[in-house]
């Protein structure tokens, strides 16, 4: 984990990203943030509000074994968790552009 103190998301992005190197790491991310996405739907189209915990959850579990399993890092999550979140939108978006390799 990175010792510094980030003023802003501009100046942490570089340093999510660099906590997220191994391609594996990455679709695991998107995996976790599309079935996230997917549940947020679902449960709010069947009105089963009291769920939507469980798809933030399933997102960050994905996450958070590809950096304990494969980079072997601490997730940004607990020491920035607005700022990673929003790394993770970035960076799914992101693969869905092609910008990042995921295999």
């Amino acid at each position: 984990m990175s010792e510094k103190k980030y003023k802003n998301f501009k100046e942490f992005y570089p340093y999510y990203l660099s906590e997220h190197k191994k391609p594996l790491t990455k679709l695991l991310h998107f995996l976790g943030s599309l079935i996230s996405l997917l549940l947020i739907g679902y449960f709010s189209y069947k009105k089963q509000f009291f769920l939507l915990p469980l798809a933030f959850f399933q997102g960050y579990i994905w996450a958070w074994i590809s950096h304990f399993y494969i980079e072997k890092n601490r997730p940004a999550t607990f020491t920035y968790p607005l700022w990673s979140f929003m790394g993770d939108v970035i960076m799914f978006f992101q693969i869905l552009r092609g910008k990042h390799r995921v295999y």
